[in-house]
């Protein structure tokens, strides 16, 4: 997801010198040999305050508890995994704090981070400084697109997943074709990229746009765009919020008592607990839920909820795959030589992801392949405790469809991975 600020189409060109920092650093050689003779250690950067700070806090929490299964297991070629964990906070503030990780803890890859903005000045010091950097949060298409990095990998999924996923099941009920939409966006990075495949969905399906309305990041009253969309009478209302703005909007919208249908192409379990049982409605598109019935998920969601007393969400499931998968890689390859993992992830490394298959990264863009869901929203009369408070369809895409029917194809996919 993305960045505190209002951004124009120039905003990718912006950033693109926060990268840098006035301290003239050397880059980092490949193989990682200053971790302490006991330990390896892994970066951790997400935000932790801010309106993705409920987030951020899920993904630190499922770090920890991979983190703590690794050394229980044996650690990583039998050295303790260290984590190292900061608050991102803005893109400045996570560009020097990913140097400094780099350059003074000497740390043998960087995990994290929910905002696109963010993410891009991390891969920005991951690829000057030949460090990998694995992105759990962030799903602007453009990380995979134009601004794509061979140091920085996704599993995280991007944009255009979540808006397919979630599309098929608004084509299933006849919400697409002739239909208008009024969306609500985010205004920033992550909102706009989001904006910009929803319409490249709907006019490649025969729906168009009432209105589109940016909202800024920091903003909490909702009451004069709903009188907007009361009047509109729109066929559906169309979230590409972000972080705790889902939940406001949410709940205003339950105050308002506005009946339109309502979806979303970006969200997080976390931000239906948030709204509660007599708030939340709609359709959603979820890369992971604690719903989903293979081993791995009841294993896992049963782990955390022993240690912190409620399910994890599927931003925790991000950051805790990718501590995982890290440290299965090098474990696998005997080596935290980045270029052999490099080589390891790109020949299509296989990683039990929780679902029904497995998933694997994509060399062209480095993006996690694997599959989503579409949930909705269950009546409150039928919701039996504050954490169950959907259906989920079967995984998408099906059994029998190359999971990468989802992600960005043809003229869509526009990395050049240097």
């Amino acid at each position: 997801m993305s960045d505190q600020k209002k951004t124009g189409l120039s905003r990718r060109q912006a950033l693109a010198g926060l990268g840098v920092t006035a301290t003239g650093l050397i880059a980092s050689p490949s193989i990682i040999l200053a971790q302490t003779p006991d330990a390896i250690r892994f970066g951790h950067l997400t935000p932790r305050t801010g309106f993705l700070g409920p987030l951020g806090e899920y993904g630190v929490m499922a770090a920890d508890l991979a983190a703590e299964e690794i050394n229980a297991a044996g650690g990583i070629m039998g050295r303790k995994l260290e984590l190292l964990k900061e608050d991102s906070v803005n893109p400045q503030t996570a560009s020097t704090k990913a140097e400094r990780m780099v350059e003074r803890d000497k740390v043998a890859c960087i995990i994290g981070e929910i905002s696109s903005a963010s993410a891009l000045t991390i891969a920005q010091v991951a690829g000057r400084t030949k460090t990998l950097f694995v992105n759990t949060g962030a799903n602007s298409d453009a990380l995979r697109g134009e601004n794509c990095n061979r140091y920085m990998f996704h599993v995280e999924h991007q944009n255009s997943m979540y808006v397919k996923s979630c599309g098929r099941a608004l084509m299933e009920q006849g919400l697409v074709k002739g239909k208008k939409w009024f969306s609500l966006t985010a205004d920033y990075a992550f909102g706009h990229d989001l904006l910009k495949v929803a319409k490249r969905f709907m006019e490649a399906n025969g729906g168009q746009f009432a209105a589109d309305k940016l909202v800024p990041t920091d903003a909490t009253d909702f009451s004069a765009l709903l009188l907007e969309i009361r009047a509109a009478k729109p066929d559906m209302v169309i979230s590409n919020l972000a972080g705790n703005q889902i939940t406001n909007f949410l709940k205003q919208y339950s105050e308002f008592g506005l009946t339109f249908p309502v979806a979303g192409f970006g969200f997080d379990t976390a931000l239906a607990w948030a709204a509660g049982k007599d708030n939340f409605g709609g359709i959603w598109p979820c890369v992971w839920h604690h719903l989903i019935e293979t081993p791995g998920t009841k294993t896992f969601v049963a782990a955390f909820t022993k240690k912190y007393g409620k399910p994890p969400e599927n931003q925790a499931w991000g950051d805790y795959m990718a501590v995982k998968m890290m440290a299965q890689s090098m474990n696998e390859l005997k080596s935290a030589e980045t270029a052999k993992i490099l080589e390891h992830l790109e020949k299509g490394a296989k990683f039990d992801v929780l679902k029904t298959r497995e998933g694997y990264f994509r060399a062209s863009d480095h993006q996690l392949i694997s599959e989503m869901y579409a949930i909705t929203a269950l009546p409150a009369a039928k919701v039996k405790n504050q954490w169950d408070l959907f259906t989920s369809s079967p995984p998408i895409p099906g059994p029998n469809e190359s999971m990468e029917v989802i992600a960005t194809q043809g003229d869509e996919a526009v990395c050049k991975m240097s």
